[in-house]
């Protein structure tokens, strides 16, 4: 089975849209709405039931993709849609936000933690209150959530990045990560998986010189980008699992000696990156729909709070036009499969911003 699936034969194309964010600190919260009762086992319905969602930060065009699709699905359930952030990805920075929601008595809680741990105590006093948790795009301790949204398997995301870079340029070479931030729980996952993967395969005997963190922040991102190829002037590939850090470093090399000379794979959108590809600075990359991850953070929000799932391995809930999703091992929910991006497809994609 193919690690990276081309997008061309895609049964669904998928329409990644971008915005413009807001500059402001946190969108406005409104109250949330009452529901019913179920007869007996303390479930509510969701119609009407209130949802918010708070990522990692605003101001990235990646996470509005991922708040669209959320939208979409409270729209078709008929639930209250809210979403609160703040402006930077700092490991204590979504405290008050969750904590706001736990004053205002909101059913559903979606976040994406900057750090596994430092939401835990407000997010375990949701929980108290009565609220249903869910973390999606990256994850907190399991003990403090009830299910976890996750893109694409942890290790699948982790070989598609390292296949892109054989490709390019072999087994041989030096080789730099440019992640987040260091404490983002998805970021070190697949650091941690990529590096497992290195160890264990014989055609990887790549020299990873140097793992710097952009902090999600276009100009620091591209700042180390810069001070990566200062510090190693013979590097060969750099890797970026982010969208943020790749089309900043992609941005860095495309005006500069090394373009052309060093390969940069990772997980960019389509709408950020065609100008990358078609100028011959980057060839190839790769992500998902990041719409489908929030769409289905709605759906299964739905089915918690309806008393259909618990988090448990082995359950399914309806979601939409996604289809039957089964939750697996400490509450995990895949969304869907890798998707390579490179000259050849990329503009089968439409761009519209708004």
């Amino acid at each position: 089975m193919e690690l990276i699936r081309n997008i061309a034969g895609r049964q669904r194309r998928r329409l990644l849209t971008f915005a413009a964010a807001t500059t402001v600190a946190a969108l406005a919260l409104s109250g949330c709405a009452a529901s019913a009762p179920a007869e007996d086992d303390g479930a509510v319905s969701a119609e009407g039931a209130s949802i918010t969602f708070i990522p990692k930060n605003l101001n990235n065009p990646y996470i509005t993709l991922e708040l669209s699709g959320a939208k979409e699905a409270a729209e078709e359930l008929g639930m209250v849609y809210n979403e609160a952030a703040p402006l930077d990805a700092g490991a204590d920075s979504q405290i008050p936000f969750i904590q706001t929601e736990v004053q205002n008595g909101t059913q559903i809680i979606a976040v994406s933690p900057n750090d596994p741990n430092a939401v835990c105590p407000a997010l375990e006093d949701a929980r108290a209150g009565g609220a249903k948790i869910i973390t999606f795009d990256s994850d907190s301790a399991r003990e403090c959530r009830d299910i976890f949204i996750n893109q694409v398997s942890v290790e699948l995301v982790a070989q598609g990045m390292l296949e892109q870079l054989f490709e390019q340029i072999g087994g041989t070479g030096e080789i730099a990560i440019l992640s987040a931030t260091a404490a983002a729980p998805n970021q070190n996952s697949w650091i941690e998986a990529m590096i497992a993967e290195i160890d264990a395969n014989p055609e990887y005997e790549w020299d990873l010189v140097a793992t710097v963190y952009g902090d999600d922040d276009d100009t620091k991102s591209f700042q180390e980008a810069q001070g990566l190829l200062q510090a190693y002037p013979e590097l060969d590939g750099i890797i970026s699992p982010t969208t943020v850090g790749i089309a900043a470093t992609a941005r860095y090399l495309s005006t500069s000696e090394y373009k052309g000379q060093v390969a940069l794979v990772g997980l960019g959108l389509p709408g950020q990156m065609k100008e990358y590809v078609l100028d011959g600075t980057v060839e190839a990359f790769a992500l998902w729909d990041p719409s489908e991850v929030g769409y289905l953070s709605v759906y299964a929000g739905k089915a918690l709070l309806e008393g259909t799932i618990t988090g448990a391995e082995g359950e399914t809930f309806e979601a939409g036009k996604l289809g039957t999703y089964t939750i697996g091992p400490d509450g995990l929910i895949i969304v869907g499969e890798l998707l390579k991006f490179n000259a050849e497809n990329i503009d089968q994609y439409e761009y519209i911003s708004f």
